[in-house]
């Protein structure tokens, strides 16, 4: 009997339908199930949503008669009425809930994952034995076993991580980098019918999202993906790595790829990525420092950021180990960046509002940052960065929040917490000027937020951090504070309004 091959919303490009010894058999029918419970689950930010849907219907589409597509309560539901009983192949769901799901279906088997470099089993060969699991070391074995940047047994240009030359700030007085404009595709009647239905289910109080939705930003079919990618490849790749770090008022998107939402949909495939990414060094056309970060990004950091998703088990969830608790206040959480006077805060809560998407560095020293400061709950901040960016899978956020951004696993895999003071975000970006706060004040009717919160932080975790050879130096620094009681005093008082 032909089994039917079953491709979940993140499944969405050719490498899950290759037919090949760990794939579905060669022109086998295929499932699509659209579950309304997802959405009614979370509150998701709106652009989310109909990216996925959109991204979805564009697959249903180009494989006309070939699937079938369900619109359906519920994934179990929607199975039932599409196959009945029937045998399903699926390829390892990115989530272990759908993974818990499809393994509890008789009738379904479950292939390798696809759309990664790594395979799980060759990242536990790696792993075992080694006392810590640090990036850096995985990236340079994925280099080697990939030849990614390599020549004569060696990294190209003799080095391996090339970070250092990729965090300069903004050029003084430019409120653009002048790089061209990012590939934005053009909506279409798939994308009309999506958004009549997402205006209907919240008419009708099925969901409730967050954000604004409109224009699509991100592309829903493998031809605009390719498409993006190209763009980035030819005329933005160039000047991504001096800047990568930096942040503009004027300018959200700087140099950077906006690749992350293809590639997390299944539209790219990560060799295409970094292979025409090394391609474009060695043709002349991009320089070293801007190749080797983006391929960092990809083959590094994306890797391990799945792999670890895996290895750490569901118990890394609950992680918690500075006893963070605080609730996420609820500007936060719909995201009101109108009710926020820090400039920088406000920024980049409208940059989420209005796109679902902003770059790294505001999503870690902004705001990851200021819920570490807080000490808001762990899970709930993973959550809210689950829900609110178009890019954000649980297979992501989990080990990105939890690990690195709130620091909740006590160095599993990060060596230290990333929270700074103003004065980090002054350096780094144009936001701090024209702010009503100031980033070398600590206290007062002008002290900057983030400078107040990154002191107090360090004193409230002062037992955890004093033995940390990274930041023992700055929690040491507490005893110079001659206004330290009355920063406490401040931040007791601020409560959870907005700052």
């Amino acid at each position: 009997m032909t089994r039917t091959h079953w491709l979940f919303g993140d499944q969405l490009g050719p490498a899950f339908l290759a037919a090949d010894d760990h794939g579905p058999s060669r022109d086998a029918p295929v499932v699509m199930v659209e579950s309304r419970a997802v959405f009614r689950r979370r509150r998701f930010h709106r652009a989310k949503a109909h990216l996925i849907l959109s991204a979805m219907r564009h697959r249903a589409s180009e494989l006309g008669d070939r699937v079938t597509y369900v619109r359906a309560d519920t994934y179990r539901e929607g199975l039932r009425r599409a196959v009945g009983g029937g045998p399903v192949t699926v390829h390892q769901p990115t989530s272990r809930a759908a993974l818990a799901l499809v393994r509890s279906l008789d009738n379904v088997t479950v292939l390798p994952p696809r759309g990664f470099l790594v395979r799980q089993e060759d990242f536990a060969a790696w792993a075992r034995g080694r006392r810590a699991l640090r990036m850096e070391a995985f990236y340079r074995h994925v280099r080697r076993d990939h030849d990614l940047l390599m020549e004569g047994g060696g990294p190209v240009g003799g080095t391996w991580n090339l970070d250092h030359e990729n965090r300069e700030p903004p050029p003084r007085g430019a409120r653009t980098l002048g790089t061209a404009a990012p590939y934005r595709p053009r909506e279409d009647s798939i994308d009309d019918e999506v958004r009549r239905d997402l205006d209907r289910w919240e008419h009708d109080g099925d969901v409730s999202f967050v954000g604004r939705d409109g224009p699509r930003l991100f592309p829903a079919d493998r031809r605009e993906a390719r498409t993006a990618l190209r763009r980035f490849l030819r005329h933005r790749l160039s000047g991504f790595g001096a800047h990568e770090d930096a942040m503009l008022s004027g300018d959200d998107t700087l140099s950077h790829s906006l690749l992350s939402s293809s590639l997390n949909l299944g539209l790219l495939d990560p060799v295409e990525c970094v292979e025409g990414a090394e391609a474009a060094w060695r043709a002349g056309e991009a320089p070293l420092n801007s190749v080797e970060g983006f391929v960092r990004q990809i083959a590094g950091w994306r890797e391990y950021v799945w792999q670890l998703y895996w290895h750490f088990g569901e118990d890394y969830r609950k992680s918690n180990v500075l006893g963070h608790t605080a609730s996420l206040p609820d500007w936060w959480n719909d995201l009101d960046a109108d009710a926020v006077s820090a400039r920088c805060l406000a920024t980049v809560l409208r940059q989420v509002r209005d796109t679902g998407w902003t770059h790294h560095i505001p999503r870690l020293m902004v705001l990851g940052s200021y819920a570490l400061q807080r000490g808001w709950d762990p899970a709930a901040v993973t959550d809210w960065f689950h829900r609110c960016f178009v890019d954000g899978y649980d297979w992501v956020m989990l080990p990105n929040v939890v690990g690195m951004s709130q620091f909740a696993d006590g160095g599993r895999m990060t060596t230290k917490p990333y929270t700074s003071g103003g004065a980090y975000i002054d350096r780094m970006s144009d936001l701090c000027p024209p702010c009503a706060y100031r980033p070398n004040r600590r206290v007062g009717e002008d002290a900057c937020p983030f400078t107040a919160g990154y002191w107090s932080f360090l004193h409230r975790h002062r037992g955890l951090l004093e033995h940390n050879a990274r930041t023992s130096r700055a929690v040491h620094g507490l005893g110079r504070l001659k206004d330290l009681d009355a920063l406490l005093r401040q931040e007791r008082g601020r409560g959870e309004g907005p700052p």
